[in-house]
């Protein structure tokens, strides 16, 4: 394989198109497309698929372009360790894959043990819908999948559920807002604007039921997958929104919140899914065990 035919494939693939891959690589779109060419005639498939003006890549370019991008980004790992200074320890990486259903504030305090260790870890971390997480999972391009559902019974991935914790969960809105909402909690959430996460994430597909059980009937603003979108509407007082318990504090912090209330009869409980039954990757036993020591100690009681 020619390794510079890959390497103008993979710029493409990234900036989007053959005109901006020629002029980051500083050469001719010409130049561009007939390496492409000349890879696409190695593999013996197309790698990419015209779609009006824009290219897509292809089941066969997705494949090499997530190659490449190992391939690509272990050559500037090299690059930067033997450039650094004799006795420097090169850090561990960790391969992170956070399902988009997990809210971020989780996320960033599940992060903190290896981000501030004294063992040096290289954090790489991608968000994606969990299937697909699972699937990268599968073949070791991950290391761990932080998620709020654990691995479906039914799912044939060879992976292992590690429960973090979990929390009852909070209902919040600006003092604005709160101030229009009539009645103690949870009656203050009938016929109140509410921003309510995906039905495909685990919180989602609880909240219908918990409504039903307490006879409440909100006004649905939105459903949103995005936490950190959902998080920030709420924070401009466009509804009602949600939050695990144990982030109580930081959540007030975001701005003029307050808590609406606490409901102990709806919880969300967080997973890390690893390929190893008994968890040996420094960076995922460092994550693990403060989170069942630190951020949900309490909850696991």
């Amino acid at each position: 394989m020619n390794y510079k035919h890959l390497q103008y494939f993979w710029t493409v693939a990234r900036l989007g198109g053959v005109v901006k891959a020629a002029d980051h690589l500083h050469v001719t779109p010409q130049t561009i497309s007939g390496q492409i060419q000349l890879l696409e005639d190695h593999f013996g498939r197309p790698l990419f698929k015209k779609k009006g003006r824009s290219l897509d890549l292809t089941e066969t370019g997705q494949l090499a372009f997530s190659y490449a991008e190992d391939i690509f980004n272990l050559g500037s790992e090299l690059d930067q360790i033997v450039r650094q200074p004799r006795g420097v320890a090169r850090p561990v990486e960790l391969r992170i894959g956070v399902a988009d259903a997990v809210p971020k504030l989780v996320v960033s305090r599940l992060l903190e043990p290896v981000l501030t260790a004294k063992q040096a870890f290289k954090v790489v971390c991608r968000e994606w819908k969990f299937d697909s997480l699972l699937a990268e999972l599968a073949v070791h391009r991950l290391d761990l999948v932080l998620s709020d559902t654990p691995l479906p019974p039914n799912l044939s991935v060879n992976a292992f559920n590690h429960r973090l914790g979990g929390s009852s969960v909070g209902f919040y809105a600006t003092r604005e807002l709160a101030a229009t909402l009539s009645g103690c909690f949870p009656h203050c959430v009938d016929g109140a604007p509410l921003l309510a996460p995906g039905v495909e994430s685990a919180l989602g597909a609880k909240l219908a039921p918990w409504l039903a059980r307490h006879k409440l009937r909100p006004r649905l603003v939105g459903e949103f997958d995005d936490g950190a979108l959902l998080n920030t509407l709420g924070q401009q007082g466009h509804g009602v929104f949600m939050a695990p318990m144990v982030l109580d504090a930081a959540v007030r912090r975001m701005g003029d919140i307050t808590l609406l209330g606490e409901a102990p009869d709806l919880t969300e409980d967080f997973f890390v899914i690893t390929v190893e039954r008994r968890i040996t990757h420094p960076g995922v036993a460092a994550i693990t065990e403060a989170a069942r020591q630190g951020l949900f100690a309490a909850w696991n009681e």
